[in-house]
């Protein structure tokens, strides 16, 4: 099983002749271990156009130390890295697919070959607290580098990582290492240094000091293309919330291509919002799932005892669990499929070289022009919620009413470095709007289960009297958030 860890170092480049300081006297360091030597060979791994490492993400398959196998980084915030280490298993010449997919978001279906071997002899200086726990490693590395037909480079650096201590050592180790003629590393990392300009120069755009509408476009779409290439590993580890991420990521630019079609080329756009929704409706699946859980764990449990008739919580979990893991089977399906990789491409695409038309007009004067179509695009959904004759009817404006708040949400938020704290309260409101009914649409997707539970439960012979129970609090809880709305709708200034 592959196992994880918050890497969190500070490398400096030092000459060959260079003496290490007395360790022993940083604070909180009681003594300093005997020193370890290992010899490790690095065999980092990338596609031809360097993908991997324009992202900043590293892929490697180690020998020869205390950690041998696959390591996968991705960078953090704040300096540190995350680190996925795989087993070693059988494969030397090829990465295990178990490790292509933690980095799938980057490489798509591109070849990952070898792209730099490193051979390093290290000496570990372990930094002992009084009870003897390791407080940091400093390792001193002497590298010697090799790329393709090129002639080997060799370097000496050292590199001090903390395991048990907290930042104020390595800002203490920084002081004396300094002081004993280290330097701030010229690069990130090892594979850095080696490949030196060969990696890709990441995109340097910034949002103009007087942008035009497309501009805020294209940078609103670049956050939400990042937040995708953030999750999609989290999503396949199982990290928590990773499914609800990527998914608001999903809808924040789908919703952006609708808000700006009239900057950005309909047809296109439009094609990009049926991918996008496609891909957040085979995310949705155990994403819902998930919630639906938790919610009817406590449900369940707020119920008089002598009112739950049977093996109600118990079978609503088992439901949903089975429902999840076939939900997540098919999100994990879905990221690994060419429309996937495809959709990837295009939306960098859509970030690097927006399809305008045109009348890109100046931000200030286009965008409140935006805001006001996508506020009367949900009023008018108030008015047909308003004006319905029945309770389905209702039911669904009501739930366009939610979609045109999170839509009206979403654009005051991409506006708010033009416009300021007018899109900014724009969009607090409109998300008051979507809380205020997030009540109501999660009671009709719980009713429709309990309902089809209840059935179930009843042709099985059993009592579904809890199940009704619960399908009438969530009508009553629907009804509740509904007439909440209605009363607040008018008090909402837009």
């Amino acid at each position: 099983m592959p196992t994880e860890q918050l890497e969190i170092e500070t490398k400096y480049d030092v000459d060959e002749s260079t003496h290490l300081p007395a360790l022993h006297e940083l604070p909180g360091v009681a003594s300093v271990a005997q020193p370890v030597e290992l010899g490790l060979e690095a065999v980092y791994y990338d596609t031809p156009e360097l993908d991997l490492a324009a992202n900043k993400v590293t892929l490697r398959r180690r020998t020869g130390g205390e950690d041998d196998g696959w390591h996968v980084k991705f960078p953090k915030s704040s300096g540190a890295r995350l680190e996925v280490q795989h087993p070693l298993g059988r494969s030397v010449r090829s990465v295990p697919i178990a490790v292509v997919r933690t980095v799938r978001v980057h490489v798509r279906d591109n070849t990952l070959v070898p792209v730099v071997t490193l051979q390093t002899r290290r000496v570990v200086h372990r930094l002992l607290d009084a009870n003897g726990d390791v407080l940091a490693e400093l390792a001193d590395d002497h590298v010697t580098a090799t790329t393709g037909d090129g002639e080997p480079g060799s370097w000496r650096e050292w590199e001090v990582e903390l395991v048990g201590g907290d930042r104020d050592l390595l800002e203490a180790a920084d002081g004396v290492l300094r002081s004993a003629g280290a330097k701030p590393a010229a690069g990130p990392s090892k594979l850095a240094r080696a490949l030196g300009d060969r990696v890709p120069a990441g995109d340097g755009w910034e949002l103009p000091a007087k942008p035009r509408t497309a501009d805020v476009f294209r940078a609103y779409a670049a956050a939400q293309v990042q937040a995708i290439r953030q999750r999609d590993p989290e999503v396949r580890r199982d990290v928590p919330e990773a499914i609800h991420k990527f998914r608001v990521a999903t809808r924040r630019l789908r919703s952006a291509l609708a808000t700006y079609r009239p900057v950005i080329d309909r047809e296109v756009g439009d094609e990009i919002r049926a991918e996008l929704k496609w891909l957040a409706g085979e995310l949705g699946v155990a994403r819902d799932a998930e919630v639906q859980r938790e919610h009817f764990a406590a449900e369940v449990a707020e119920q008089p005892a002598e009112l739950v008739m049977g093996r109600v919580a118990g079978r609503i979990d088992d439901h949903l669990r089975g429902v999840y893991k076939e939900g997540r089977a098919g999100a994990l399906a879905a990221l690994e499929s060419e429309r996937y990789f495809r959709l990837l491409d295009t939306l960098e695409e859509l970030v690097a070289d927006p399809p305008l038309t045109g009348v890109n007009r100046k931000a200030a004067k286009q965008l409140p022009e935006l805001l006001d179509h996508d506020w009367r695009r949900m009023r008018k959904a108030v008015r047909r919620a308003q004006a319905a004759e029945s309770t389905e009817e209702q039911d669904h404006e009501l739930h366009e009413v939610r979609k045109g708040a999170k839509r009206l949400r979403y654009a005051g938020e991409a506006a708010v470095p033009v416009l300021g704290d007018e899109a900014e309260t724009l969009a607090a409101r409109a998300e008051e709007v979507q809380e205020v009914l997030g009540d109501f649409q999660d009671s009709v997707v719980s009713r429709e289960l309990l309902r089809e539970l209840a059935v179930q439960t009843h042709l099985d012979g059993g009592n579904a009297f809890t199940f009704g129970r619960l399908h009438a609090l969530a009508e009553a809880r629907g009804k509740a958030s509904a007439a909440a709305f209605f009363e607040l709708w008018p008090s909402l200034k837009f």
